[in-house]
């Protein structure tokens, strides 16, 4: 069975960093590109960042771009998101997700298995 687990959430200040972790049970994990996704309440889930199999290709939501990192360890099966400059419009549940497809990809539409979500709250 598949499973992805987030960790890493938490409160936080504002100007503050989060460094989460998601780690996968996918076979071949190496194989699968990643994502990150959000949700704020009374809001609809939205893309925050990318990256594909390898590693080396990523794309980022332009709200994050610059504050955010995503990165991945194929040898321990983990994809991070390194949040730096928090804001409190950063809050919100964030998913991991992953995309059977080694090329990164922005819509949720086009991810396969997802986590239950980690809490992340920046407060002001």
């Amino acid at each position: 069975q598949v499973q992805l687990v987030e960790s890493g959430g938490g409160l936080v200040q504002a100007g503050g960093s989060l460094r989460l972790s998601c780690a996968a049970s996918l076979r071949a994990f190496s194989v699968y590109a990643m994502g990150w996704f959000r949700q704020a309440p009374g809001k609809e889930r939205e893309f925050v960042a990318t990256i594909n199999w390898s590693g080396d290709s990523t794309y980022y939501a332009d709200s994050v771009k610059g504050r955010f990192t995503i990165s991945r360890d194929n040898a321990k099966n983990t994809v991070y998101l390194q949040m730096n400059s928090l804001k409190p419009e950063d809050t919100a549940v964030y998913y991991c997700a992953g995309r059977s497809r080694s090329h990164y990809y922005t819509g949720s539409g086009g991810y396969d298995y997802w986590g239950q979500g980690t809490q992340v709250t920046v407060s002001s």
